[in-house]
């Protein structure tokens, strides 16, 4: 008999467990929407707390809370700053754009391991002039993906919020792998929020719930929050299932990223010393392994699909870079095993 395929495409593919199915099966529930749902309720006190905010929104995705941000904080002819491969503004659909009329500034991170540091963002703000549009938002991202999950240094994030503040922009954080950067950092999500109008928070990538993000912040940010919920389609009824399966994430799957980290360590170690192969940000913080896939050994894709039959899933995100991404479904175990099958396709080469 096969092993089964071991999937490290994303963090998102994990199943709830049987302990979460049981919680989500016993929520208690109502309608959110007349707020009347005493699990959301306290899904939403629970994760403001967490972040140190007064208030949050449970929300169906990561898009929807990051845009929910970017709507609170801007109007029609506004601009934001952020990394060019900030998920906002990559991987939303253009919907800082077609949703908000804001135009997005990108500024190229020249700080330690590629983060951003308040440096790059000197001289990205506007003149006040009729012609130009009006700069009023910073948008960062910790863990960033596409930077490797790498955690900036919190002094360079103090740093660049410190900045914003002085020329009175308003700062949104995607939080969406925050709790990795709390469990590689050792600083609370507060430590990290306290810098940020708005933080979102993700349920459904390392913390494994099915579905969820949140959007925190003062309580005037979030009560604007949800009449843009509204607007998005976003407001649920008995959302209290999927609360209950957050509220269990919270309590059982933070601490243990930590395993996840080390997973992805164990990967990328093997990577770094594998010929054709090479760690894109250098070295693996968290879960994100980003791997460079050297021409002699074909494209990305052609990688992919060797390593597929193999037994392992990861993800073709450029045309010589692949991602692998370690979760709660892979034990110890199965990322040694797909660690050996990622260096034996290198090492069989471009051959089918």
């Amino acid at each position: 008999m096969s092993e089964p395929m071991i999937d490290l495409r994303s963090d998102t593919v994990t199943k709830p467990g049987t302990a979460m199915r049981r919680a989500m099966a016993e929520a208690e529930v109502g309608d959110d929407v007349y707020g009347e749902d005493p699990t959301v309720t306290l899904l939403e006190r629970r994760t403001a707390e967490l972040l140190g905010k007064e208030a949050a929104l449970f929300v169906p995705s990561g898009t929807m809370a990051n845009q929910i941000g970017v709507g609170v904080h801007t109007r029609p002819g506004d601009e934001l700053l952020c990394d060019p491969t900030a998920h906002v503004y990559m991987w939303e659909g253009g919907g800082v754009a077609r949703l908000w009329g804001v135009t997005p500034r990108t500024f190229v991170g020249t700080g330690v391991d590629g983060n951003w540091s308040a440096a790059d963002l000197e001289g990205k703000i506007r003149v006040d002039d009729p012609h130009y549009v009006r700069t009023r938002l910073v948008s960062l991202e910790i863990t960033q993906n596409r930077l490797g999950g790498l955690v900036p240094p919190h002094e360079v994030v103090a740093a660049t919020a410190a900045w914003a503040r002085t020329h009175k922009l308003a700062l949104h954080l995607d939080g969406a792998r925050l709790m990795n950067a709390v469990v590689a950092s050792g600083l609370t999500a507060a430590e990290w929020s306290r810098h940020f109008d708005t933080v979102s928070l993700c349920y459904s990538k390392g913390l494994g719930a099915p579905a969820g993000s949140a959007i925190a912040g003062s309580a005037a940010s979030i009560a604007a929050a949800r009449r843009l919920r509204k607007l998005l389609g976003g407001g649920m009824r008995q959302a209290g299932l999927l609360a209950a399966a957050a509220l269990y994430a919270l309590d059982h799957h933070v601490d243990r990223l930590a395993e996840d980290h080390a997973n992805a360590k164990l990967i990328a170690d093997v990577v770094a010393k594998t010929d054709g192969l090479s760690l894109e940000a250098g070295r693996v913080d968290t879960n994100l392994i980003w791997i460079v896939v050297d021409p002699s050994l074909g494209t990305a894709a052609d990688f992919v699909t060797r390593l597929k039959r193999a037994g392992v899933l990861v993800s073709a995100l450029g045309p010589q870079v692949i991602r692998a991404c370690t979760h709660l479904d892979v034990a110890q175990d199965q990322a040694e095993r797909a660690a050996a099958a990622i260096k034996q396709v290198a090492l069989m080469g471009n051959l089918d």
